[in-house]
């Protein structure tokens, strides 16, 4: 993406990320699952989730316009960017005046705990999109965005929607080359993953799901030793995260 096209006039283009990461684990009691959720709650937190977004948005050259955030009761955050590739707020003008326009776009995330009422099986999801116009793409910001979170399963949407033109006036439907939004993410990141990818080229539409290959179980217990349960109980343990893991991951109910 360094090497840059020559266009004419303004890049029309719009370019949209979106992307669900879901963590997995295992709270057997209600107090294991009220903890669970005030640890979720406390670890990623709107503030958190903010500073998040302000990484983001830095990556992508943008710059912030307008943040809102607030965390929810019983559960739950929500951050959202309003962003423009570039300064809005001429300097004569003040800020508390101003209504920008034009390249503006935004990046947002929420956060939803949840439970499975018969396996004990809790899942943190949070969704995350990344709309940006121009020049600037959201997918340099994959690698830091799922090491960001505790992610066993990604569920990623990239589209680029418009037209620009070159200095010839032929119409651009693409301003940057694209096999896979599996391209764009580290490989060191990739091995730890089962990956798929459905892609409609045409429509500059690709759609890619991972999910992790490796469960330690002692990984997904919360407050809770691996040593301290019977075998038989371990394994049942591994099949219910394993089996809801696929169930997220396939899009169905499997089991």
């Amino acid at each position: 993406m360094d090497n840059k096209l020559k266009l004419y006039g303004f890049n029309n283009l719009t370019k949209s990320l979106s992307f669900n990461i879901y963590d997995i684990c295992y709270a057997k009691s209600e107090r294991e699952q009220r903890d669970y959720i005030a640890y979720i709650d406390e670890q990623y937190n709107s503030e958190r989730l903010t500073n998040i977004l302000y990484c983001v948005t830095e990556m992508i050259g943008a710059h912030v316009l307008n943040v809102s955030k607030q965390d929810y009761e019983p559960q739950g955050a929500s951050v959202t960017f309003l962003i423009a590739e570039e300064s809005m707020i001429p300097s004569c003008i003040e800020p508390e005046t101003v209504v920008a326009h034009l390249d503006k776009s935004h990046v947002t995330v929420h956060t939803y705990p949840e439970f499975h009422p018969g396996t004990s099986i809790a899942t943190f999801r949070v969704d995350i999109d990344v709309a940006t116009c121009g020049e600037i793409t959201p997918l340099k910001t994959l690698d830091y965005l799922i090491g960001s979170f505790d992610s066993d399963i990604i569920t990623m949407d990239y589209r680029v929607r418009g037209f620009t033109r070159d200095i010839d006036g032929k119409k651009l439907f693409m301003d940057h080359k694209i096999a896979s939004i599996q391209d764009y993410i580290d490989n060191a990141t990739l091995q730890r993953y089962d990956a798929i990818d459905i892609n409609v080229y045409q429509s500059n539409l690709f759609h890619t799901k991972m999910l992790i290959k490796d469960v330690d179980l002692q990984n997904y217990l919360f407050n809770t030793d691996v040593y301290e349960l019977p075998p038989k109980t371990r394994l049942q343990i591994n099949n219910n995260l394993r089996q809801e893991m696929i169930e997220i991951f396939s899009g169905s109910n499997v089991y």
